[in-house]
């Protein structure tokens, strides 16, 4: 009996997942789920015809040749405004548990309406952008195929982008290597910085699959955050004085190619991001070593980015509204 317990404890062992006792998670490999709804989607994203301008589209500000963001402090709008926050990357955004700095939109299909009506963004309105849309015979024939309706409407734009955004998830990287028992894919310098990562109490915020992603925290626990940002992150939404400067906890997946860092920007380097956080979260101050163990840990979390055909988009036609670039 003794025996039996003995090996059926030694199978359990060797069926748990050899990252179970680490607080980061490998990022599972994304199958979709209607590869013809991920290639309208696809289509929607590049599009710059959803804009007043006819020049902006969703991968303006979240480009996938550059980590999913623009790597500006703020984004550009419509007619050159300056945006009000920086762009969170858009790879993996499908594991966080709401959209933007300050969780106003509950998933990516919510989130992917906002820009298109915003003002400072993309400046159009939704029923524009479906008519837009519905000018081209060529989408119009797509969004058929798809949700079988003869017409467009801006609940299936915002469905199909959703449905390539979800796709947008970068698994294989070294570290993912390592949590799956592969020992040589870090090297000692990138051990000693994830363990003084977690040693130093990152990975209260930073966990999970994406680092980051799960919760709402405020900018500034243990000293002051001083910007000349005016986002307020969930107290704009709330009117909370004690939600002030809670902004959701960014990911840290691909975090050297999504520099700028914080939702104002002002963090320049990776290096610079991570002795302020180091500061005003922890109350710690890193030596220079320890911060660059910490940084050459933080770039073994780059994966594996999104690759695929460029989409063809349709043409316009005669009846398509015509862009306004400087109205």
């Amino acid at each position: 009996m003794q025996l039996r317990t003995l090996v059926v404890a030694l199978l359990a062992l060797a069926a748990t997942p050899a990252w179970s006792a680490e607080p980061i998670e490998p990022i599972p490999v994304y199958k979709a789920k209607n590869p013809a709804m991920v290639e309208l989607g696809k289509k929607l994203y590049f599009d710059p015809r959803l804009s007043k301008s006819g020049f902006i589209s969703c991968n303006s500000c979240h480009n996938l040749s550059m980590g999913g963001t623009d790597n500006l402090k703020t984004s550009i709008g419509h007619n050159w405004q300056q945006g009000p926050i920086n762009s969170p990357t858009v790879l993996n955004s499908s594991m966080n548990l709401a959209q933007f700095w300050d969780g106003r939109a509950k998933d990516l299909k919510e989130q992917a309406g906002g820009p298109i009506a915003n003002p400072g963004e993309m400046a159009f309105t939704h029923e524009l952008a479906v008519d837009v849309l519905n000018s081209m015979p060529a989408y119009k024939a797509e969004f058929k195929s798809v949700f079988g309706k003869d017409s467009a409407t801006i609940d299936m734009v915002t469905d199909a982008i959703a449905a390539f955004e979800e796709t947008l998830t970068t698994p294989h990287s070294r570290f993912d290597k390592w949590l799956k028992g592969q020992k040589n894919a870090l090297t000692k310098n990138e051990l000693e910085g994830y363990k003084l990562f977690k040693d130093s109490g990152c990975t209260a915020c930073h966990y999970g699959p994406a680092v980051g992603g799960n919760s709402f925290q405020t900018m500034g626990l243990i000293a002051k955050y001083d910007t000349p940002n005016k986002a307020e992150g969930v107290g704009g939404l709330t009117g909370v004085d004690a939600d002030r400067m809670k902004f959701k906890v960014p990911t840290l997946r691909n975090v050297e190619l999504t520099y700028p860092y914080f939702h104002d920007g002002e963090a320049d380097t990776l290096e610079k991001a991570v002795d302020i956080m180091g500061k005003l979260q922890l109350g710690r101050t890193y030596s220079d070593d320890e911060i660059a163990k910490i940084v050459a840990f933080l770039k073994t979390l780059t994966g594996k980015q999104p690759t695929f055909l460029m989409p063809i988009l349709p043409p316009s036609t005669n009846d398509t509204p015509k862009p306004k670039p400087f109205g």
